[in-house]
């Protein structure tokens, strides 16, 4: 459902909402938006309903066609994926109000998630930060292409079909935890696929893999970190390659991110174990502008924590600082 676009009264400001009614309970946030935007002096704002054919992109580029001075998104994080796609180099602000079970863009950002209401009152008296926004170009076993974006991470195989095996039901009553019952069901039938990839300016590369990720924020759900030194505004994607060569090196995976990542280097001694420690090849990192990445056969994609289907090659690119977001007044966003 969408509210009919009329002109603002008075020819003041106007916020829009663009929300998921599976996500949220509608009635309440619409009337806190009502709320807000009536104590900031704001003109009655404009409600967009997600549905399955418009997860947020066509909604909310209807808002900005109907003049919405900032948009609020509230939703699953694929529902915050398809906003920004649309809102990306508009210079509209872009408010994440905190729904769903994942929430990963605010969390990497550290923004308030357990009350909509700082949130939104940062729509209309909050600062603003620019971040980059990431797009991978798709192409599929057929030859035809299709670009979307992404602002957490996107990724080939191994992480996207956990994703398409992870029971949605599950994932409604336990949240991110359904994600480990797809990783058990997925990783029995891993195997893994070569690939040819480069990031732009250097050189190509070969390699046997089971999962490349291309990410904008390095967070995982349970405080889990995969790339410690990500940044949202640093107009570079962060790439990580996982290549375990057996059992073993999936367990030298898990040491690296549960432990090495998220524990040690949070610490002066831990970050010193590191440097001794010898390095290995189980996970590879890489940094760049963007990444060409073919496989040797179709292989399942994530963005965001969707599946996107089956692609013979991605092409990602990262478009520095196009996406506005709104934040609390004083709040430095972490990784920027």
């Amino acid at each position: 459902m969408t509210d009919a676009p009329a002109a603002p009264a008075s020819g003041g400001r106007r916020a829009a909402l663009v929300y998921n009614p599976i996500k949220v309970d509608a009635e309440n946030l619409r009337a806190r938006v009502v709320a807000h935007s009536s104590a900031a002096g704001w003109d009655d704002p404009l409600f967009f309903e997600t549905t399955v054919e418009d997860l947020g992109d066509g909604v909310a580029r209807e808002a900005l066609e109907a003049g919405a001075d900032a948009v609020l998104v509230a939703g699953g994080d694929g529902t915050v994926r398809a906003v920004s796609q649309a809102m990306a180099g508009s210079d509209v602000p872009l408010t994440i109000v905190p729904s769903g079970t994942g929430n990963l863009l605010a969390r990497n950002l550290h923004l308030p998630l357990d009350d909509p209401d700082p949130m939104i009152a940062a729509t209309f008296d909050g600062d603003v930060a620019a971040i980059d926004i990431g797009w991978a170009r798709l192409v599929r076993p057929d030859g035809e292409p299709e670009e979307h974006a992404f602002v957490v991470m996107g990724g080939m195989g191994l992480d996207a079909a956990m994703i398409a095996n992870t029971n949605g039901d599950l994932k409604k009553r336990v949240g991110w935890v359904a994600y480990v019952d797809g990783a058990a069901r997925s990783l029995v039938k891993a195997k893994p696929f070569e690939i040819m990839y480069q990031v732009p300016g250097r050189r190509m590369h070969r390699a046997s893999i089971h999962s490349v990720l291309f990410a904008n924020c390095g967070s995982l759900p349970a405080g889990l970190e995969l790339i410690p030194e990500a940044s949202v505004s640093d107009g570079d994607l962060d790439i990580v390659i996982f290549q375990p060569k057996n059992p073993l090196g999936w367990l030298a995976v898990w040491r690296r991110v549960a432990w090495d990542n998220s524990v040690l280097r949070r610490f002066r001694a831990g970050r010193s174990i590191l440097r001794l420690r010898t390095k290995d090849n189980a996970v590879r990192y890489a940094k760049g502008p963007g990444l060409e990445l073919a496989a040797s056969e179709p292989q399942p994609v994530q963005l965001d924590g969707d599946e996107f289907g089956e692609a013979t090659a991605v092409n990602v690119r990262v478009d520095a600082g196009a996406l506005v977001l709104a934040v609390p007044r004083g709040h430095t966003p972490v990784g920027l």
